[in-house]
């Protein structure tokens, strides 16, 4: 009788090892923990308040597919103001969260053996989620210069050929901070336009950024409604939402039909009383974006900075997001490294191995902290690199 496992493509699936070094440090109350990519403020009280309401007020039973039509008509308002470019709430659907979008439209667009491309180092989740369908992947990985991290167009283009059949892109970058320069996109739509390849754009971040504007550089405003771009996203960084497992999709219409009908056998269809919330956070939730932003601006500064006066440490500056992506010199295995510092100074970071081989020997630091818990961090870290 055959053994009762999972299949090849679930066997060869990556393990986290943030969550295995999450596991290693988990109870102990001398732990800072900076290893998952969440504020360690609650969500705004405004989008609670309107939440607990919901809920008092029965709003329990199930929803359209795509999410009700009040959020999605919130959405739309608050995607044209923020790109400048009228977004239909026909070309919206709202999702269990933002990883749960990206599956979804795995699910809609790729079939076993289709070639993928994905910059990295990249969230594990944008690579394994493709494999898990049987999709051949390709990795671009992403170069450091002056002190940050870039991309090299031509090696991406030379990655997608005739037989790629979708480009993941997530900007700014999970763990880097990388974000795509805005001269950058014509080159790849046309690109993905010639050779009919989905572009999937992971924009989660895309509210975090570091430089002018209020949004990160975008394929929305230069894509044609019949394109094959789809932007998924989610409440989660942006409104401090981390819990609440919400996000949505930006897609051509005529896909919107097909990704009802594959939300319909994944979930069914998102919490009611979440979605008054999350119209809440559209509707009222500026000011405290810019208010995160503001405070990640200086965060980085204070962690980057510090790392960069430590010795043998290299930090590039990121451009968005909420981390600082380091390594210190002659470290090769940064999941050991990463046990170490729980072991030996109680503190927490991402081991880059969880980012794909192009993040191995470098380490991941959440710093949407507050300033003196960062600052106790970098004592600690400091000291772990005295002895």
């Amino acid at each position: 009788m055959p053994a009762a496992i999972a299949r090849p493509e679930v066997l060869a699936l990556r393990a986290s090892k943030i969550r295995e070094v999450a596991n290693a440090g988990m109870g102990r109350k001398d732990i800072l923990p900076f290893w998952v990519g969440e504020s360690d403020q609650p969500t705004p009280a405004f989008i609670r308040e309107a939440t607990a309401q919901a809920l008092l007020d029965g709003q329990t039973y199930y929803t359209h597919n795509l999410g009700r039509e009040d959020l999605r008509d919130a959405l739309s308002a608050y995607l044209t103001a923020l790109h400048g470019q009228s977004v239909g709430p026909e070309r919206l659907a709202i999702a269990n969260s933002g990883v749960n979008a990206l599956m979804l439209v795995s699910q809609a667009v790729i079939s076993p053996g289709d070639k993928v491309v994905v910059t990295a180092p990249v969230w594990p989740n944008v690579v394994e989620i493709p494999r898990i369908l049987s999709a051949r992947m390709e990795i671009v990985g992403l170069e450091r210069a002056q002190g940050r991290w870039r991309l090299d167009l031509d090696r991406l283009m030379d990655a997608l050929t005739p037989d790629t059949k979708a480009l993941f892109l997530n900007s700014p970058n999970n763990p880097t901070g990388w974000t795509l320069p805005a001269q950058d996109r014509a080159a790849i739509l046309e690109r993905c336009r010639q050779y009919g390849i989905w572009l999937i754009a992971d924009d989660v971040y895309e509210r975090l950024i570091f430089g002018p504007g209020a949004s990160a550089p975008s394929f929305l405003p230069l894509a044609d409604a019949a394109d094959r771009v789809i932007s998924t996203n989610s409440f989660s960084k942006a409104w401090r939402m981390t819990g609440w497992r919400l996000g949505w999709m930006v897609l051509p219409p005529s896909l919107i039909e097909s990704i009802g009908v594959v939300v319909e056998y994944n979930t069914s269809c998102a919490p009611d009383f979440i979605q008054t919330g999350a119209i809440a956070a559209l509707s009222q939730g500026e000011e405290s974006v810019a208010a995160l932003r503001s405070e990640l601006r200086a965060s980085r500064d204070q962690v980057v900075g510090a790392l960069r006066q430590m010795p043998g440490v290299e930090a590039p500056e990121p451009e968005g997001g909420m981390y600082a992506f380091f390594r210190i010199e002659g470290c090769t295995d940064s999941l050991a490294l990463a046990k170490q510092l729980i072991d030996e100074v109680a503190l927490g970071l991402a081991p880059g191995a969880a980012f794909g081989d192009d993040g191995e020997g470098w380490l991941r630091w959440c710093f949407a902290h507050r300033p003196e818990k960062n600052a106790e961090g970098l004592a600690r870290l400091a000291g772990f690199l005295r002895r």
